[in-house]
């Protein structure tokens, strides 16, 4: 059992003192002492309180050494991720960890992506990606870094950088936000979602480039999505047209057009 170290490691990440903690869970300071120092078991009253603080299921907080997950994997247990709780199976993801045990980013280059998508879920096969760190991004969640190939999402530049935020709960994925989706047919594709998981199953996705058609892709075949956070590119972005300036070069084009037919002897 791990109740008293997994009670301790909880309350110092919510920066409680034992104080604090008995304090909001109606107990004396000495009784949550016991429980922490394993010189008493709480009963099932108190067992449910802990549990519905913590938001973790009570097989959790028995039976896991939460010590051993990764920053993000206790992120996600913590904001309700709990096999438990929500009845979901957890999405197993291959990951590596610093020597002081905090999440990197992998990097999958162009060149990788066809060994990506069979060797996704393998802890070998990641752990010989490339990895980076970024300061500005939460040690708390897990990312990853794909290479953009092609123009479907222009104005973002072909050969792009784009980080993504792994999402663990496919139904959270949010209408008209831009993600980075492994598919059993479509490989990798970074796309805009509208999602129809719960109606339909399915999500609907679209490029920024609107030669492109949307296209539908079931659940059954999504292995991963990754939110996108930001993007890295050795390239300016082509510079969009200001409105007036998009008229008056209409304008010329037409000027340009009457000149022309009157030359050729089609004027009316």
């Amino acid at each position: 059992m791990y109740f008293n170290t997994n009670l301790k490691l909880l309350r110092k990440r919510r920066g409680k003192t034992q104080e604090d903690l008995a304090a909001a869970l109606g107990m004396k300071r000495p009784t949550l002492g016991g429980y922490e120092n394993n010189v008493a078991r709480p009963g099932i009253d108190e067992l449910m309180k802990f549990s519905a603080y913590f938001r973790i299921a009570i097989d959790t907080l028995i039976k896991v050494d939460l010590s051993k997950l990764t920053g993000n994997q206790l992120y996600q247990l913590e904001n309700g991720q709990d096999v438990f709780i929500n009845g979901n199976s957890i999405r197993i993801l291959a990951t590596t960890v610093t020597a002081e045990n905090k999440e990197n980013i992998e990097l999958v280059p162009e060149k990788a992506k066809a060994g990506y998508t069979n060797g996704f879920s393998d802890p070998e096969y990641i752990s010989e990606l490339p990895v980076f760190h970024l300061p500005f991004l939460s040690e708390n969640k897990k990312y990853r870094t794909f290479q953009l190939n092609g123009d479907s999402m222009l104005p973002i530049p072909d050969k792009s950088w784009v980080t993504g935020e792994f999402v663990q709960d496919w139904n959270n994925i949010l209408s008209g936000d831009a993600y980075i989706i492994l598919t059993l047919n479509e490989g990798i594709v970074f796309k805009i979602a509208d999602n129809h998981i719960r109606e339909d199953g399915l999500l609907t996705l679209y490029s920024l480039n609107t030669i492109y058609e949307p296209f539908h892709v079931h659940v059954h075949d999504i292995r991963e999505v990754w939110k996108f956070v930001h993007y890295i590119s050795a390239e300016i972005p082509d510079p969009v047209m200001p409105k007036d300036e998009l008229f008056r070069t209409v304008a010329g084009l037409k000027q340009d057009m009457e000149a022309l037919k009157t030359r050729v002897g089609l004027k009316d």
